[in-house]
């Protein structure tokens, strides 16, 4: 974890978010600027700083991520109207919090 990372510090519970879900590797909280009735943030708990950071070792993570992405749909009932998943990769990709996360997005 890496100490100056805003995630990281929502991992750690030092800044309080809204968990829908926390597994050993993940987490996911609701966005606090939402674009949609459904805007989750779905997060590693390892700190990789954007998705060109990855690593062959991040493989389960990232698999990890896409289920969390498939369950959290249907826990919000947007499995069968349609949702966004959307990775942001550095400034020019829209990366605000260089900690790699996905975005859920529906009801939009």
């Amino acid at each position: 974890m890496k100490n100056d990372c805003l995630f990281c510090k929502i991992i750690n519970k030092e800044i309080s978010a809204d968990f829908v879900m926390e597994t050993e590797s993940l987490v996911a909280f609701k966005d606090i600027n939402p674009k949609a009735d459904v805007h989750l943030l779905i997060v590693p708990k390892k700190h990789i700083r954007s998705l060109n950071q990855i690593e062959q070792e991040d493989e389960k993570i990232l698999s990890e991520l896409m289920f969390a992405a498939k369950e959290l749909a249907v826990m919000n009932k947007i499995d069968k109207s349609g949702y966004r998943v959307q990775v942001n990769v550095e400034k020019g990709g829209g990366q605000e919090v260089f900690h790699l996360h996905m975005h859920l997005i529906g009801n939009l």
